[in-house]
Formats: C-alpha cells, structure tokens, sequence
C-alpha cells in the first residue's frame, strides 16, 4: 500500500496518479504487499532532514528511509520517501522536464533505494539507472538521464 503524505498541500500533485504508478511499480518489483510513504515537503523542512541524516545543509530532491524493522516482525514496511517538491520544481525547469514526470522519477528513485538499490560507486549507478529507466519508459516517461538537445545551430 502507498500513501501520499501531503504535508505542504502542494495542490499539482496528482496525488492518487502518483500512488498508482509506485503501487505498480514495487508490485511489479516483488514487493506488492508493501507499505511505502511518499511525503512530499517544503525546502526548510527538506534541509533540516538532510543536515540531520546527510550532513549537508541544502535541500535535496528525495531522501530515502528504510524502515529498520527487525526481520523478527511480520510486517512489510520498506519505508518513507521524502520528497522536496520545490527542489523537483526547481529542477524540472532547468532540466526541460515536466515537473510531473520529474517528481514521479524521484519517487521511484527514492523508492529503489528503500529497496537496496544505490549509485555509490559506477556499477551501482549504472545498475539503478537502468532499471530506473525501464520503470520510467513502461509508464511512458523518458529516459531522464538523456540531455537535452542544444540549441546551439
């Protein structure tokens, strides 16, 4: 089960779209049963979360939480997804993406990680982007890591 935690009430999210999709996809990944929290929050927020748990004190697009649960507990709670929809905003512009592809990629992104999936090192990354862009191209989104064409003539 995915909820959307819409702590900002960001009125452009599609918020049931959004929870289909990633109830598709952790289906699709073996992880139907699931619980997963997507929160979508505002950049003051996002930047205190990422100073406490990363050390870095900027907002980012998507933290990822696992839950931690001890495999003693029968419950199947990967985790929660937090997600600047600022920052994804703000990204969407310069990249040239439409904002709601965008935050749909970071949800995914975010949830691969709740799923062991990281970009540490150069295999990892190009692991999760693969995968990454197969999720992306069956719900009819674009491979995100393709630049733009220039408009150089």
């Amino acid at each position: 089960m995915v909820v959307i935690q819409n702590s900002i009430h960001d009125s452009s999210v599609n918020e049931h779209g959004l929870s289909n999709t990633l109830q598709t996809v952790i289906k699709e990944l073996g992880k139907g049963e699931s619980e997963l929290l997507i929160r979508l929050v505002n950049e003051v927020e996002m930047q205190n979360l990422n100073k406490v748990y990363r050390h870095q004190d900027k907002p980012t697009n998507v933290l990822s939480f696992p839950s931690g649960l001890p495999i003693e507990i029968d419950e199947v709670i990967l985790g929660d997804v937090v997600i600047c929809t600022q920052v994804v905003l703000k990204e969407s512009i310069e990249q040239r993406k439409s904002f709601n592809d965008h935050l749909t990629h970071m949800a995914i992104h975010g949830t691969l990680h709740l799923l062991g999936y990281d970009h540490i090192d150069t295999k990892d990354a190009q692991q999760m982007e693969s995968l990454e862009t197969k999720i992306l191209a069956k719900i009819g989104i674009n491979n995100p890591f393709n630049k733009p064409a220039s408009n150089l003539a």
